[in-house]
C-alpha cells in the first residue's frame, strides 16, 4: 500500500474511534477494516491487559482463524515481549523465532504493536500474515498511529 492509501485508511480508523458505540465494537470494526483493506493482513486482533491479572494479556476482538492463545503472559512469545518491552516487534519469518507462539501453520510473519495509555501498556494490536516478510516501515508507522488513536478508548 502507498502512504496515501495508509493515510486514507487511518482516517477511517479515526472515524471509527470517534464514532458511537462500545470500545470492543470499535476494536472489532477496526480489525475488520484492516483485514479487508490490506491484502497481507490475514489475522488482525487486539490483546488487552487483563484488569484482574495486570501482567497478562487476554484475547479481545479479532478477525481471522480461531486461536488457542487466549491468554498470554507478559514476556511470553512475541505478543508478550511487545507488552513487556513496550516496543513494536516485526517478525519477518516466524519459523526463525524460538519464542513464537504458533497460531496456525499458515502464518509466516507477524507484527505486534503495543497500545500505551498514560504511559502504561493497556493492550496491543497483533497482525499475522501468510506472506513471508511483508511488513514494511510504512506498515509499522501506520499501525503505530492506529494504536495511538485507539489508546483513547482505554480511558477509565
Amino acid at each position: 500500500m502507498s502512504s496515501r492509501e495508509f493515510g486514507q485508511l487511518l482516517g477511517r480508523v479515526i472515524d471509527i474511534v470517534r464514532g458511537s458505540g462500545e470500545r470492543d465494537a470499535k476494536l472489532d470494526a477496526i480489525c475488520t477494516l484492516l483485514q479487508e483493506s490490506v491484502s497481507h493482513y490475514d489475522w488482525v486482533g487486539f490483546y488487552l491487559v487483563d484488569p484482574q491479572a495486570e501482567r497478562e494479556l487476554i484475547l479481545g476482538p479479532y478477525v481471522g482463524a480461531p486461536t488457542e492463545h487466549t491468554r498470554i503472559a507478559f514476556g511470553q512469545g512475541i505478543c508478550g515481549q511487545a507488552a513487556e518491552t513496550e516496543m513494536t516487534f516485526i517478525v519477518p519469518d516466524v519459523a526463525l523465532e524460538s519464542n513464537y507462539l504458533s497460531c496456525s501453520p499458515m502464518v509466516r510473519s507477524e507484527i505486534v504493536i503495543p497500545i500505551l495509555y498514560q504511559d502504561r501498556v493497556v493492550g496491543e494490536l497483533d497482525i499475522d500474515s501468510h506472506t513471508l516478510a511483508p511488513f514494511t516501515d510504512e506498515d509499522r508507522a501506520f499501525l503505530e498511529q492506529v494504536c495511538q488513536r485507539v489508546a483513547g478508548l482505554f480511558a477509565d
